[in-house]
């Protein structure tokens, strides 16, 4: 009886617990929401006066509208994408493994397991970098999340505001959100500040518009240099090829740690979020290369590097263990394992 009550109870937080990581995305729908209400409604139909100024003002609202939502909406339902089953322990070596008490041996079993796939980072002890609550050996670059409680490749960071997990699946989506946020609180700024001046002067009649108005330019200043100041952040990381996580912590290859060991030069650097398609890159639309698996490394010259060599990669494989505590900054959270 007492373990199903501890079982319910337990049940039960964790719905609570995915219920209420959805409150900043809702915080954030309901300032949007009311963002369009006052600039459409409140600023263009009631407060401006000349339909020319309207019909040009709305276009281009609605035109960075579009954009901003768009990548919003495929920054929260990307979902997160996992390493594929050669990376996770056959149910032998599974077995093998757990039943192994010498930690040696299991060190050694994991290196031989390792020698198939195309794994180059280690822990901070050298050892082969190994999830125990996924069961797999880590792709470069990968990490466990413990929100998502599952490995993330490419993983950068857990971000609150848009309840997923950003990694190789959606950054690319997430940098592009970042870019059309400060593009909607700038636009947004620049067309009020003229009609806050003229409310703040007594020149346009005080009605209920000048609470929207005047409000509006607040909030799209505030958030405005919050989003500046994280966007320009993920530039530096893009233009060095680092995740959040790598910034912070220095990735350790096979010959050591190394903070530039994915660092291509500037322009690859871009391609490897984007894609080489420049068409693409304002588009939400899935273009970066490779599988979030494997990674160019500036250490490795192409005769090692199928990536760089453009070589058939790595054959199918039959058959550090770190826990960060939750951190969070303005807007977002790092969780990793």
């Amino acid at each position: 009886m007492r373990r199903g009550w501890k079982m319910a109870l337990s049940g039960g937080l964790r719905c609570c617990r995915r219920v209420l990581s959805w409150v900043p995305v809702l915080v954030i729908v309901l300032v949007v929401l009311w963002s369009y209400y006052a600039y459409v409604f409140e600023l263009c139909l009631v407060t401006v006066l000349s339909p020319a100024e309207k019909v040009i003002y709305l276009i281009f609202y609605h035109a960075i509208f579009v954009f901003f939502t768009w990548t919003y909406w495929k920054s929260i339902f990307t979902l997160p994408q996992q390493p594929n089953q050669k990376f996770h322990l056959s149910y032998t070596d599974k077995e093998r493994y757990e039943n192994e008490e010498r930690p040696e041996v299991q060190k050694q079993m994991l290196f031989d397991m390792a020698k198939k796939l195309p794994v180059y980072t280690r822990t901070g002890s050298g050892a082969v970098r190994f999830c125990d609550r996924c069961h797999l050996i880590k792709p470069d670059r990968c990490h466990h999340c413990s929100v998502c409680a599952m490995c993330v490749l490419k993983m950068d960071h857990h971000c609150p505001w848009v309840n997923n997990c950003i990694g190789f699946s959606n950054y690319k989506f997430f940098l592009q959100f970042l870019a059309y946020s400060v593009l909607y609180c700038l636009y947004i700024a620049t067309t009020v500040f003229s009609y806050f001046i003229k409310y703040w002067r007594g020149e346009l009649p005080s009605v209920r518009s000048k609470f929207h108005v005047l409000f509006l330019l607040f909030v799209a200043c505030m958030f405005f240099v919050s989003l500046v100041i994280l966007f320009g952040y993920h530039c530096w990381l893009v233009s060095r090829n680092k995740t959040t996580l790598e910034a912070f912590c220095t990735p350790v290859f096979t010959g050591g740690p190394e903070k530039n060991g994915f660092n291509l030069g500037f322009i690859k650097n871009i391609q490897q979020v984007f894609g080489d398609n420049k068409k693409f890159w304002l588009i939400p639309i899935g273009s970066s290369p490779g599988d979030g698996h494997s990674f160019p490394m500036r250490c490795m010259n192409e005769s090692q590097n199928p990536l760089l060599a453009n070589e058939e990669p790595w054959e199918e494989n039959e058959d550090d263990n770190r826990d960060y505590p939750e951190g969070s900054s303005s807007l977002a959270v790092e969780t990793e394992t």
